[in-house]
C-alpha cells in the first residue's frame, strides 16, 4: 500500500492505490481463477512489448522514469516494502517530471491499460469459445447431477450459453410448447447511447483492433515456427509503436454526427455480421435439445440508438441532426447491402442449360428488363444464361438508386418536400419510381432468388444471411428513439393556449383540468396549431420534432423512429401532452385508432418511481389511451413500453434505495399490467457504473422480478461500455448470447422469493434508513456542492471537448438538480471516492443486524438464495475493491480551498467511516477474508489495475491545481532542475495534459460514467 504523502503546490504527486473497472472486469469472474491464470499467463507479453515501445519512442532517462514509476507501483514490488520509502520514490521521479514529460506519463498508462483492455477482450473471447466446444466427460457427469429441485438461480452467477441454457430448462421438464411460446415472442432490443470517454478516432480503434489481430495470432494454440512467432511480435511491436505516435485525441469538440459516426462503427465492423450467427447458434443448441419447437423469428433481439435523438439537455440535437442521423444510417446499410449482393452475384454463377430456374424468377426478370433496358443492355450479354446474376444486378441498381436518393435527402433536409426533389436518374418524382422505397421490396426480390434456388434444391448459406441481415436492420439499422423533458411539451402547449387566449391557460391548469382539456383535444379533427403563428424558440423546436418525425416515418416507414421517450416523467397529462403534438403532426390519429408513435414514459425519482403504477392504471382505463396502443402476440394485446431510470434515482436516494424502489415498481406495474390484459415491455435506462444501473447484464437480469420480463426487455448499451463489449466479434457474440438466455431462463424459471413478506418488509427497512443517510450527506450538508465541485474533476469535465452534451441540463445553474447522472458519476469515479455506488449501504445493514447474530445470518442466507440480493452485494462488492480513500484525501487536500477545510474533513470523515463499516459487512454477509475473495480471476484484475493506475491519479490532480491556480494568476513556469529549464505552460497545454489523465483513468478503470 502507498502512504499519503505531503506535497508542493504544483509538484506532481502520487500517495496510494487505484481502483479498477465496475462491469466489464466482472465479466473475467465467468472463467473464475482459470481466466485469472491466463491473465496473468498473458501479461508478461503486453508487459515486455510496453517496455520495448517506451524505450524505443522516449529519451532514455525519460523511459527509465517511467518504467521505475510503473515497477514501484507494480503488487510484486510493494510486497515486503515500507509504504513510506515506496511513497517517498515515487514523489521524487513524479518531482522530476516537467509538463511535457508528465502528459508522456499520461499517455504511457494510458496506453498501458488499453492493451490490458485489449488482452482481457481475448481472454473473454477465448472463454466463450472454450465453452462452445463439446464438453468432457466431467462436464456430462456434473450435467448429470444436476437438482431440478434446487432454488432457481440460486447460486448460480455464471452466464449460461444457448447450449447450457436448453439444458436446464429440458432437464427441468419445462415444456416444448411453453418454450416455444415464449421464443415466438421473444422481443430483445439493445439501445445504444453516446459517452463522453468513447469518441475514440477511427485511427485509433484500426490500430487496436490490429494489436488485438496480432495477439490473436501470436497467442494462438496453433504451432507457430519461432521466425514467425518473432515476425509476428515484431509486428505487434511496430503497430504499438505506430499507435504511441497517433495523436489520440480529437482536436475539436465532437459533434453529435462525430458520435452518432463513432457508435455505427460497431454495427459495420462486428454486429452487421455477427446477428446471423447468433441465431445460427440459437437454432443449433435448439434442435439438440427441443428439436420439435419452431425457431424464433430473425429479429429476436434488435437495435435501437439514442444518439442523434436523445435531445434531453442537449441543444445540440436539433430536427435536422436527427434527420442526419437516419439518413447516415441508411447510408450504412445501403452500401453494406451493396457491397453483401455484390459478393452474392459472383457466387450465384448458376446457368440455365444445368439448373432450372422458377417460372417466378424468369417473369420478374421481364419485368426488370422493360424498366431497366440499359441495364439488360449492358449485362444481358454477358449473363443471359445466368439468370440469377441478371436479377442481382438489378437489385444492385436499385440499391444504388436508393442510396442516391438517401444522399440527396440528407443534404436537402427534412424540410424539403418530396415534391421538390427532382432527378430522374435516382426515380425522385416524374416518372415510375425505381428505387427501393422500402426494406420489404428489397427482402421480396431476395426472397425471390431464395425461393427459385430451393424449388430446384439448392441452397446459399450467403444468401440466408443475407435475410437475415435485412430482418433484423432493414435499411434503418437501428430505430432512433427521441427523448425530451416533460416540460418541454407543457411549456409549449402553455404557449400555444395563452397564443389563442384560451379561458384558461394550459399552464394554470391543474392535473385533473389538464386530463380533461387533452382527452377533449385529441377527439376532435380541428387542427389546434395555427399554420402561420410565431413562437419562442423551445416551443419553435418542440413543435419542429414532431413535423420532422412525421415527415422521418413518410420517407424511411415507422420502423426508423417509432418510440418518444419523456424523461421526468411524473403525470399522466405529460403522456397524453406528446399524443396531442403528435396529432397535430399527424402521427396519431385518435378518430381512428391509429397512431404510429409509441408514448413512452420514463420514471426517475423516487416519487415517480412510487407513483408510477397510479399514473399508468388511469391511463389503462382511459379507452382513447388504450385503443392508440400497438397491439403484440398471438393474444393481440396492447402493448406498453416503461422506461425505468436508474441515474437520477440514485442521484436522488442513492445505490441501495434506487434499486429497490425500480425492483417494487417492476412488481407493481407487472401486476397491472396483467390486471388490465396490457403487454409491458420494461425498459432499464442502464449505465455503465453500478451507480447507474450497470453491472453484468447475465446476472442483473436474472435478478429482475420473476414473471416481469415475458420475453421482452429493452436495455440501454451505454457508451463508455460498447469497446468492451462490441468491439470483437466473438466478444460481441459472447454478450448478445447471454443476455438472450438471461430474459430465457428469467421468463421460463419462476420463484416465489420476491414475494417473500418478510423479506420484502427488510429490504424496504433497509432502502429507508440507506436513502436517509445518503440525502443526509448529499442532499441536506450545505457543503457538499462545493465538496464535489473542487475535490472532484467536474468543472474541467464539463469544459473539456470530450463530448456534444453539456454536463448540465440548465446552463448556469450550479446545483445538483441540474447536473446530468453522467459527470456525476465520472467526477466520483475519477477521484476514487465512487460515491454514489454505494455510500449508506453500510449503515442501513448495520442499524439492521445492530449486533444480532440471527439477523446477521438472515442476510446471509438472502445472499445465497435471493438473486436481487445478491447482485446488490456483488454490486457492492465489485465497486469497494475500488474505492482508494488515501488516493481520494490527496485528491481533497490539494484541490480543496483552504478556507473549506475543515468542514471538507468533517464530510471526508464521515464517507471514510460509511465506507470501512460497509466493507465489514459485505465481507462478513460473503464470508469472505477480503473484497472479491470467491473470485480469484477477477481479484487479480482488480489488483493489478488498482496499483498501475496509481501514477495517473496524481499527474490528475497537479494538472486540476495548475488549471484552477491559472484562473488566479497569470500562467505558471515550472523548474524541473536547473533554471534555464523554465518554461511558462498555457491553459490549453493544461487542459490537453488534464484529458490525457482523465481518458487514461477511463481506460484503467473501463467504465466511469
Amino acid at each position: 500500500m502507498i502512504m499519503s504523502s505531503s506535497s508542493q503546490r504544483g509538484d506532481f504527486m502520487p500517495e496510494s492505490t487505484t481502483p479498477v473497472s465496475e462491469q466489464e472486469t466482472a465479466r473475467l469472474s465467468g472463467g473464475g481463477s482459470g481466466a485469472g491464470q491466463l491473465l496473468q499467463n498473458r501479461l508478461d507479453l503486453i508487459e515486455d512489448l510496453w517496455k520495448s515501445v517506451l524505450r524505443s519512442e522516449c529519451p532514455p532517462e525519460q523511459s527509465e522514469r517511467l518504467l521505475r514509476l510503473k515497477q514501484l507501483s507494480d503488487p510484486v514490488s510493494l510486497e515486503g516494502r515500507d509504504g513510506d520509502s515506496t511513497s517517498e520514490a515515487i514523489v521524487e521521479l513524479i518531482k522530476a517530471m516537467d509538463l511535457s514529460e508528465a502528459i508522456s506519463a499520461a499517455r504511457a498508462f494510458s496506453l498501458y491499460f488499453q492493451l490490458i483492455n485489449i488482452l482481457e477482450q481475448r481472454i473473454e473471447e477465448d472463454s466463450y469459445l472454450d465453452s462452445l466446444r463439446p464438453n468432457s466427460s466431467a462436464d456430462e457427469a456434473q450435467r448429470d447431477a444436476f437438482d431440478p429441485f434446487a432454488p432457481p438461480l440460486a447460486n448460480q452467477t455464471d452466464p449460461a450459453t444457448f447450449g447450457e441454457v436448453f439444458e436446464r430448462l429440458r432437464r427441468m421438464n419445462v415444456p416444448p410448447a411453453q418454450v416455444e411460446q415464449l421464443l415466438r415472442e421473444l422481443d430483445i432490443r439493445l439501445v445504444f447511447t453516446a459517452h463522453p470517454t468513447e469518441i475514440v478516432r477511427h485511427t485509433v480503434r484500426h490500430k487496436q483492433r490490429r494489436v488485438a489481430n496480432l495477439l490473436q495470432q501470436l497467442q494462438s494454440d496453433a504451432p507457430l515456427a519461432h521466425q514467425l512467432r518473432e515476425e509476428c511480435r515484431d509486428q505487434l511491436e511496430e503497430e504499438i509503436r505506430l499507435w504511441w505516435r497517433t495523436d489520440e485525441l480529437h482536436q475539436f469538440k465532437p459533434t453529435v454526427i462525430d458520435e452518432v459516426d463513432s457508435t455505427l462503427h460497431y454495427f459495420q465492423q462486428v454486429l452487421f455480421d455477427a446477428m446471423p450467427q447468433l441465431r445460427r447458434r440459437l437454432i443449433s443448441s435448439l434442435h439438440r435439445h427441443y428439436p420439435d419447437v419452431q425457431v424464433p423469428q430473425a429479429s429476436f433481439c434488435t437495435f435501437g440508438s439514442w444518439v442523434g435523438s436523445d435531445r434531453d439537455g442537449n441543444p445540440s440535437v436539433t430536427p435536422e441532426i436527427t434527420w442526419r442521423t437516419a439518413c447516415y444510417q441508411r447510408q450504412l446499410m445501403l452500401e453494406l447491402y451493396i457491397s453483401s449482393v455484390q459478393s452474392l452475384r459472383q457466387q450465384l454463377s448458376i446457368s440455365m442449360q444445368w439448373s432450372q430456374v422458377a417460372p417466378s424468377l424468369l417473369e420478374s426478370l421481364e419485368m426488370d428488363r422493360l424498366r431497366f433496358p440499359e441495364i439488360y443492355e449492358r449485362r444481358a450479354a454477358r449473363y443471359r444464361l445466368e439468370p440469377y446474376r441478371l436479377k442481382l444486378c438489378y437489385v444492385l441498381e436499385k440499391l444504388e438508386r436508393t442510396l442516391a436518393r438517401n444522399n440527396q435527402l440528407s443534404e436537402a433536409g427534412w424540410q424539403m418536400p418530396c415534391e421538390a426533389l427532382t432527378d430522374p436518374q435516382v426515380g425522385l418524382s416524374g416518372a415510375e419510381v425505381l428505387h427501393y422505397t422500402s426494406v420489404d421490396q428489397f427482402r421480396s426480390d431476395l426472397e425471390l432468388v431464395r425461393n427459385s434456388l430451393v424449388s430446384t434444391e439448392l441452397s446459399c448459406e450467403q444468401l440466408d444471411t443475407l435475410l437475415h441481415q435485412v430482418h433484423i436492420f432493414g435499411f434503418s439499422l437501428a430505430s432512433l428513439d427521441i427523448r425530451q423533458e416533460s416540460t418541454r411539451h407543457s411549456d409549449a402547449i402553455d404557449e400555444l393556449t395563452r397564443s389563442l387566449e384560451l379561458p384558461q391557460a394550459y399552464g394554470d391548469m391543474n392535473e385533473t383540468e389538464r386530463m380533461a382539456w387533452l382527452l377533449q383535444e385529441l377527439q376532435t379533427r380541428r387542427p389546434l396549431i395555427p399554420p402561420a403563428a410565431s413562437w419562442s424558440a423551445a416551443t419553435a423546436e418542440t413543435l419542429a420534432v414532431f413535423r420532422m418525425l412525421q415527415r422521418l416515418q413518410e420517407e424511411f416507414g415507422p420502423r426508423i423512429c417509432n418510440s418518444y421517450v419523456i424523461s421526468m416523467s411524473h403525470t399522466a397529462s405529460d403522456l397524453l401532452e406528446v399524443l396531442l403534438l403528435a396529432k397535430e403532426a399527424g402521427l396519431v390519429d385518435p378518430p381512428k385508432k391509429r397512431a404510429s408513435l409509441l408514448v413512452v414514459p420514463l420514471f426517475e425519482t423516487v416519487e415517480d418511481l412510487q407513483r408510477a403504477p397510479e399514473v399508468m392504471e388511469g391511463l389503462f382505463k382511459t379507452p382513447l389511451y388504450r385503443e392508440l396502443l400497438p397491439v403484440v402476440g398471438q393474444q393481440k394485446q396492447p402493448l406498453q413500453e416503461l422506461m425505468l431510470g436508474y441515474s437520477d434515482s440514485n442521484k436522488d436516494s442513492g445505490f441501495l434505495s434506487s434499486n429497490w424502489e425500480i425492483h417494487q415498481a417492476q412488481i407493481a406495474l407487472q401486476e397491472l399490467a396483467s390486471r388490465q390484459d396490457v403487454a409491458l415491455r420494461l425498459f432499464h435506462g442502464r449505465g455503465g457504473s453500478v451507480s447507474r444501473g450497470g453491472g453484468p447484464a447475465y446476472q442483473a437480469i436474472l435478478a429482475q422480478p420473476s414473471g416481469t420480463l415475458q420475453g421482452r426487455i429493452k436495455i440501454t448499451e451505454q457508451g463508455e461500455v460498447l469497446a468492451s463489449k462490441y468491439s470483437l466479434p466473438e466478444l460481441a457474440l459472447y454478450n448478445l448470447e447471454t443476455v438472450t438466455t438471461a430474459v430465457v431462463q428469467n421468463s421460463l424459471v419462476t420463484n416465489q422469493l420476491d414475494a417473500t413478506p418478510s423479506w420484502n418488509q427488510l429490504m424496504s427497512r433497509l432502502a429507508t434508513r440507506s436513502r436517509e443517510h445518503y440525502r443526509a450527506l448529499v442532499h441536506d450538508n450545505p457543503d457538499l456542492v462545493a465538496f464535489f465541485q473542487q475535490v472532484t474533476p467536474i468543472e474541467e469535465i464539463s469544459k473539456l471537448q470530450i463530448s456534444s452534451r453539456p454536463a448540465r441540463r440548465k446552463t448556469g445553474a450550479k446545483d445538483l438538480s441540474s447536473l446530468r447522472a453522467i459527470p456525476w458519476v465520472f467526477g466520483w469515479t475519477q477521484s476514487r471516492f465512487l460515491l454514489p455506488s454505494w455510500f449508506g449501504f453500510g449503515t442501513a445493514l448495520s442499524e439492521e443486524v445492530g449486533g444480532d447474530s440471527e439477523q446477521l445470518d438472515l442476510l446471509r442466507r438472502l445472499h445465497q438464495r435471493w438473486p436481487f440480493f445478491r447482485m446488490l452485494i456483488s454490486k457492492v462488492e465489485m465497486t469497494l475493491s475500488k474505492v482508494d480513500l488515501d488516493l481520494a484525501h490527496h485528491y481533497m487536500n490539494s484541490l480543496g480551498h483552504p478556507e473549506q477545510r475543515e468542514a471538507f474533513e468533517a464530510i471526508f470523515q464521515v464517507i471514510a467511516k460509511e465506507y470501512e463499516l460497509t466493507r465489514q459487512l459485505v465481507l462478513e454477509i460473503t464470508g469472505q477474508n477480503r473484497l472479491l475473495g470467491a473470485d480469484q480471476g477477477l481479484q487479480l484484475s482488480v489488483d493489478l489495475r488498482n496499483r498501475t493506475i496509481v501514477p495517473l491519479g496524481f499527474l490528475q490532480v497537479a494538472l486540476l491545481r495548475r488549471l484552477r491556480d491559472q484562473n488566479r494568476q497569470p500562467p505558471m513556469s515550472e523548474t524541473a532542475g536547473a533554471p534555464e529549464d523554465t518554461r511558462t505552460y498555457s491553459r490549453s497545454e493544461l487542459l490537453r495534459g488534464a484529458l490525457l489523465t482523465l481518458n487514461g483513468i477511463a481506460a484503467g478503470m473501463r467504465n466511469t460514467g
